[in-house]
């Protein structure tokens, strides 16, 4: 598979660092990268890392590449993608977040690359995937979400209630670390709550898992609503779902079968211990459920709880999702 990454932000340097230390199936080719911030600072916020810490290689640039591990990587500072030559490229990976308009989703394709794929919710995108709850409606669209990383989180641990019990309705709520989108001090931002300081304060806020859940299980359409609260941690959130039954549950066997669902799945993850977020920081599972927070209140409602590392989990799904979207 040969990839570039358009945006080397906290999304496009987790999943290079995946490319280039963890091995999951085929090789990745890095055709390029490409970003408008200078090449000292980008290589440098990837060897030093405050979250994932310090790159355990050599890291150097020079000549409009970064070099790492014998590697030499084109990078390029185009703000338009299309002056870019991506003739050969099988999927752009858009981790820019900007890519919400027809015209600029579509720049990786005029430039020559064969698809897109977007590292966030974009109503630009043909088609909204979460690897491990509707790949199999991939098909041949060119321009694809990944949905977000609660959505990511969200949607398996969805599709695996519902298998066992059938979900009448249900509530999602993230407790999600804070990011970009917050400002570190008070300052203006659109929603009132997310102007206030991200590193000091609880902060209630939307999720866009709640709408997106919608376009990736159709068939649950308007039965989960959902919220955030944004917490004071820099890594690792959670989901907190809580979900009506259509059928009667016994807790042991509702709690068998979600960790048998685990088991089987690609993507969630199960643990016996009760950890707390920092135990989860850098683990590949879009979900990991916590065994110890699983709740039965009369005989069809259930409480699912579980961690996700909202950057390195759902950069490992943009790279499964790649795969998938560069197959022949």
């Amino acid at each position: 598979m040969k990839i570039a990454i358009n945006g080397f932000g906290r999304i496009g340097r987790a999943i290079l660092r995946q490319i280039l230390t963890t091995t999951r199936g085929e090789a990745v080719e890095i055709a390029l990268i490409n970003d408008i911030a200078p090449l000292d600072i980008c290589a440098y916020l990837f060897q030093y890392d405050s979250t994932f810490g310090p790159f355990p290689h050599a890291v150097t640039h020079g000549d409009g590449t970064l070099s790492v591990l014998e590697q030499k990587i084109p990078f390029r500072h185009e703000a338009d993608l299309t002056r870019v030559d991506l003739s050969g490229v099988d999927v752009v990976l858009d981790c820019t977040g900007i890519a919400r308009s027809s015209d600029v989703a579509q720049r990786g394709l005029a430039a020559g690359a064969t698809k897109v794929l977007i590292s966030g919710p974009s109503p630009a995108a043909e088609q909204t995937v979460v690897y491990g709850a509707n790949e199999d409606q991939l098909g041949a669209a060119r321009i694809v979400s990944n949905a977000s990383c609660t959505t990511n989180g969200l949607a398996p641990l969805v599709k695996l209630v519902d298998e066992i019990g059938g979900i009448a309705s249900a509530h999602m709520t993230t407790i999600h670390c804070y990011t970009n989108s917050q400002p570190m001090v008070d300052a203006p931002r659109g929603d009132f709550a997310r102007s206030r300081a991200g590193a000091l304060s609880m902060v209630p806020t939307t999720s866009s898992a709640t709408h997106l859940i919608d376009e990736v299980l159709p068939h649950l359409k308007g039965r989960i609503s959902g919220a955030a609260v944004r917490v004071p941690t820099a890594s690792v959130s959670a989901v907190d779902l809580v979900a009506q039954l259509h059928s009667p549950v016994e807790e042991h066997r509702f709690i068998a079968a979600l960790q048998a669902g685990c088991a089987a799945s690609e993507v969630l993850g199960w643990t016996d211990m009760p950890l707390v977020s920092s135990d989860l920081r850098a683990r590949p599972e879009s979900l990991v459920l916590a065994a110890p927070e699983i709740r039965r209140v009369g005989d069809q409602q259930v409480r699912v709880f579980g961690w996700y590392d909202n950057e390195w989990g759902f950069s490992a799904r943009m790279l499964d999702v790649a795969r998938l979207m560069a197959r022949p």
